[in-house]
């Protein structure tokens, strides 16, 4: 009989623990593939994009009552012309072992292994607009400088943070936003919007 599948939450101890093993052997096989990024690059579009646009595939893909087979079948349909072997290989087995639903926390896992492995510093970022990619360079150029390692961005669009950024690296904040400036910032248009966001970051960095 196949396993219950329970729903992957931050909370959960257990999803995390098999989260990191199934990452382990994942990255393992990337790296003989010599494909680690674009491996996660991949898994990280599938469940931060896919999975959340797309409720019904992700209930789909926990659900015990969908057999393997068909499972395997709907990877094969979406993804067998564009994934990675690796990946589409990993996927069918995790189907097979009852583990689609813990993608979230194999994907939490296998970014936090390869930072550790790379030594790199992981910076999260609350914007009240999406990054532009000139501004997202910008910020991470800035922070490689600041911490003297390579960063990688975990962005979050937060409405709350008006006219600003927030960075936090750690236990390090860097906080340039403006919340007293709500009504002049709804008139802002996106471009000049993002040029704000790049001048305010330029003034937090520049004193650290």
């Amino acid at each position: 009989m196949q396993e219950s599948i329970k729903h992957d939450t931050v909370l959960d101890t257990g999803a995390e623990q098999l989260g990191a093993t199934y990452a382990a052997a994942l990255l393992g096989a990337a790296s003989s593939a010599g494909a680690v990024d674009e491996v996660l690059e991949q898994l990280s579009e599938l469940v931060s994009v896919t999975l959340r646009e797309h409720a019904s595939l992700a209930a789909a893909f926990r659900s015990p009552r969908v057999s393997i087979e068909e499972k395997q079948r709907v990877l094969d349909r979406l993804f067998g012309d564009q994934m990675h072997p690796v990946l589409l290989r990993f996927l069918k087995v995790a189907a097979v072992r009852g583990r689609l639903g813990y993608l979230p926390a194999i994907l939490r896992a296998a970014q936090a292994q390869q930072d550790e492995l790379l030594g790199r510093v992981v910076a999260e970022v609350r914007s009240a607009v999406a990054l532009t990619d000139e501004l997202r360079e910008q910020i991470r150029a800035r922070l490689s400088q600041v911490f003297a390692k390579d960063v990688r961005l975990e962005e979050r669009v937060d409405p709350e943070v008006i006219g600003g950024v927030v960075i936090r690296v750690g236990d390090t904040v860097f906080d340039s936003s403006v919340s007293g400036q709500l009504e002049s910032m709804s008139r802002r248009a996106s471009a000049g919007f993002a040029r704000h966001l790049r001048e305010r970051f330029d003034q937090f960095t520049t004193a650290t």
